[in-house]
């Protein structure tokens, strides 16, 4: 898989019409990467919903601004921290600090009054460091967790002399990996595993763990380990505890953390409003420039070809249906580009014979829905016990991770540690209660009012609030925000080999390959895509393969 843009086709040769399905980061990175590599061909962007972003969009309740799940702008990818800020300018870095980012073989020093002003600017990706901890027994403990005197002194000697036996265990007599309950046990320990992972994960899948494929370890946990924790808080201490005791200078900070593992980042890049802004800007800018983007109308019928005489089948064109006036027209389409979830996709099909196997394998794929409880406070009632200074005593973590078996909640958010630009007054502490749950099944399904008591019950319950401090509330559903690695998953590739039977047709993002892809990761999709038709290669390997490989991984 590359990395780096290949050289631009001829426009002359790469004409036409790109039909993009969705507008979230994987459709919108099509859309703007077309017109800056293969400058011939219009794309138009059609989006379900009213909103750009996906499910990397932001919501503005009453100047309250929710970002759904949390996005940290990370990558791994030179290519993607690039693209990020040359379409936002990082923000001016505080008198005193430095950091660097690297990207594209070059580093760039950040100092102070090298970026943009965020009290002057809107457009602008503030830099943000990171906390997220476990809140556990009703204790915080450190996010991944570590072997520190607060672990210790919260689990007792007792559970840290199991945990510690369990895990070396563990590594002497490694379990095969049939399922992701052994893959986590070979890495962490089957006391550490059932302490920490276990709930949580069912919590998040809504099945047991020993039903999930090893395969979302693999994507998301692979680079994390006990030792590994264990290594960067060394290398931690000696840079700023150690090295400058001997005389020796502090370790510049460094943005792109090419050597840390995902979970272990120190700082973030994160829009000024949340990561919608993001998107509304990159959506702005393909319009801009000759393309369309067009909200509240959906692909409902895709008309294809079917492969023949040792052909390749082709998407000829698309049904597209207006949700506010019912209108349907076609459009022709050279190249289509679809975001939108495989199982909606095959149904979709018509003018060729969808195998019935692969039609039974799309349709039966699961995946897990979200709710988000937006929830408005006075205060907390939990205070912070770090030596990191915030405004108002307020905790500074970006998420603290729910391990608590007693509730529903899996993850909180504050909103204010985000951005201080996402909450309408800063005096207020706004946060996001996140719930895992499946379309239809009965937390979907309460009144927004009955789901906005559930949480605040919860929340009370942990003794995280006072109830007397609620100001406000709202409930936000988002359908199929985790593609599931279970059921007819396994047999995703005979799918695969249908659609990419289709020349002219790219299945890209989290829901268009069924993949647990981060924003980056869905971004790379789209580049390698476009890569792929500015240099003719029709073979779509590397498409499938952004994620899959370790410099992708991201643990959680």
């Amino acid at each position: 898989m590359t990395d780096t843009a290949q050289p631009a086709a001829d426009p002359a040769k790469s004409t036409g019409t790109a039909i993009i399905i969705g507008a979230g980061p994987a459709g919108l990175t099509a859309a703007y990467e077309l017109q800056e590599r293969v400058p011939g061909i219009t794309p138009i962007v059609f989006e379900a919903s009213d909103m750009v972003g996906g499910i990397s969009r932001t919501v503005n309740y009453k100047g309250n601004r929710i970002d759904i799940g949390g996005h940290r702008f990370f990558s791994k990818s030179d290519r993607v921290m690039n693209w990020w800020t040359s379409i936002m300018p990082i923000q001016d870095t505080p008198e005193g600090e430095s950091f660097t980012l690297q990207y594209r073989g070059n580093t760039r020093e950040l100092t102070g009054g090298a970026g943009a002003d965020p009290e002057t600017t809107d457009e602008v990706l503030l830099v943000r460091s990171r906390l997220s901890r476990i809140y556990y027994d009703r204790k915080f403990f450190n996010y991944p967790i570590t072997l520190d005197a607060t672990t210790i002194k919260n689990l007792g000697l007792a559970k840290m002399a199991r945990i510690g036996f369990s895990y070396l265990k563990a590594r002497l007599r490694p379990l095969p990996e049939k399922s992701l309950e052994e893959f986590y046990i070979n890495r962490f320990g089957r006391e550490l595993y059932n302490t920490f992972f276990k709930s949580y994960t069912e919590k998040v899948w809504g099945v047991p763990v020993n039903e999930i494929a090893p395969d979302w370890g693999a994507q998301r946990v692979k680079g994390l380990s006990v030792m590994g924790t264990l290594v960067h808080a060394g290398k931690k201490i000696i840079d700023e505890k150690i090295a400058p005791r001997l005389g020796l200078s502090r370790k510049r900070a460094d943005l792109a953390q090419k050597d840390v593992e995902t979970s272990l980042i120190e700082f973030f890049l994160y829009p000024k409003y949340g990561p919608g802004q993001m998107w509304e800007t990159v959506a702005r800018k393909v319009v801009e420039r000759g393309g369309q983007v067009h909200l509240r109308r959906a692909v409902t019928e895709l008309y294809a070809e079917a492969p023949a005489d040792g052909q390749p089948g082709r998407i000829t064109g698309v049904e597209v249906t207006d949700w506010e006036t019912g209108h349907t027209e076609r459009i022709a389409a050279d190249h289509v580009f679809s975001t939108m979830p495989i199982s909606e996709l095959i149904t979709a099909f018509d003018g060729v014979e969808v195998p019935e196997h692969v039609t039974e394998i799309a349709t039966s794929l699961p995946y897990r829905d979200f709710l988000t409880v937006g929830v408005l406070l006075k205060q907390l009632k939990i205070r912070n016990n770090t030596d990191i200074p915030t405004k108002y005593h307020i905790v500074p973590d970006n998420w603290i991770y729910v391990q608590e078996p007693d509730v529903q909640v899996g993850r909180l958010q504050i909103f204010n540690n985000w951005s201080p630009w996402m909450v309408a007054d800063e005096h207020n502490v706004w946060i996001g209660m996140e719930y895992f749950c499946d379309e239809g099944d009965e937390m979907w399904s309460r009144s927004p009012e009955e789901m906005a008591a559930f949480g605040i019950e919860e929340l009370v319950q942990m003794d995280i609030i006072d109830r007397a401090d609620v100001l406000d509330t709202t409930v936000l559903h988002m359908k199929k925000t985790y593609p599931s690695y279970f059921g007819s998953y396994q047999q995703l590739d005979r799918v695969r080999d249908f659609t990419d039977s289709f020349e002219n047709l790219w299945l890209l993002g989290r829901n268009g390959q069924h993949h647990y892809n981060n924003a980056d990761h869905s971004m790379l999709t789209a580049m390698e895509a476009v890569d792929n038709i500015a240099s003719g290669r029709r073979d779509k390997s590397n498409v499938w393969e952004v994620n899959a490989e370790q410099d992708y991984h991201e643990s959680k």
